[in-house]
Parts: C-alpha cells; structure tokens; sequence
C-alpha cells in the first residue's frame, strides 16, 4: 500500500475505518498509546463513596424505623393497660357508691356483695395500673442500636481515611 499523503499517513496508522470510528494500532512498549492501570478516577471514587453514603443512610434509617415501631407497641401496649386501669377505677368508684348506699340504706347482705365486687375491681385496677406504669418505664424513646452503629460508622470512616 503505498502511502501518497500526511493525511493518508495519519489515517493508516491511526487505523481510521469506513464509519468513521477510529483504532489506534498497537504499539508494544510505546507509552503514548499504552492504556494506564486500571486505577478508579476521582470521579469514580466519588460515585462509589456517594453509593456507599446512600446504601448506609438508608440502612440506618431503615433500622431506626424498625425500632421505633418495636418501642411503639410497647408503649401502645402499655398505654392499654393505664387505660384498663382507669376504666376499673371508673368501676370502682360506680360500685363503692352503690355498695355506699345499699349499705347505708338496708344494712343487709345485698350491701356486702356490692363492696365484695368494688373490692374484686380495686384488685384488677391496682394489677392493671402496676403492670402497666412498669412496661411504660421500660420504653425507650431514642433507638438505642440506630446509634451505636452510627456510632461504629463514624469509626469506621476515621480509621478508613487514616
């Protein structure tokens, strides 16, 4: 093939085919035209790093919500119980009036089955307002694992970049 110009030097060594796509040809050893090594750039860094940020993010919002609704059902659970709790008082006030006045008023039996079942609904009032003052104090507000791994990531992202 007998070369006839610059211009046609330049497309026979640069490999230039008919669509207009070009191809270096491959010169060993030649600096110029050898490929770097297969380093990330900052771009990509930044991607992977944005990437990474997202995934935890996401994680450990995902993690608090899971724990937020853990505490939840317990303080639902508990808030039940307290109001248990006051419609037995309710009962028990209902009843201590009416045993109050079968017993003023007759001074007979029907009086002591009435403040038998006041007394039974003071007991279930007092168990139903226990238990749930205890499960309520045992609720905690702030997701106590959500930030000890927040905690372990800040850690981890000290000692990456050290």
């Amino acid at each position: 093939m007998a070369i006839t110009s610059s211009h046609d030097a330049t497309t026979a060594s640069r490999g230039d085919d008919r669509r207009g796509e070009t191809r270096y040809a491959s010169h060993a050893g030649d600096p110029r035209t050898t490929p770097a090594p297969s380093d990330p750039s900052v771009g990509e860094l930044v991607g992977e790093i944005s990437n990474d940020l997202t995934r935890l993010v996401r994680g450990e919002i995902e993690l608090a919500k899971a724990e937020i609704k853990q505490e939840a059902t317990k303080a639902g659970k508990a808030a039940g119980m307290l109001a248990g709790a006051g419609y037995a008082g309710h009962l028990f006030l209902l009843m201590g009036s009416l045993a109050a006045v079968f017993g003023l008023a007759h001074w007979v039996g029907l009086a002591w089955a009435a403040l038998i079942v006041t007394g039974v609904w003071a007991l279930v009032g007092a168990v139903l307002f226990v238990t749930g003052r205890k499960r309520l104090r045992a609720v905690q507000v702030t997701p106590e694992r959500t930030a000890e791994t927040l905690k372990e990531d800040a850690r981890w992202a000290r000692n990456r970049t050290n």
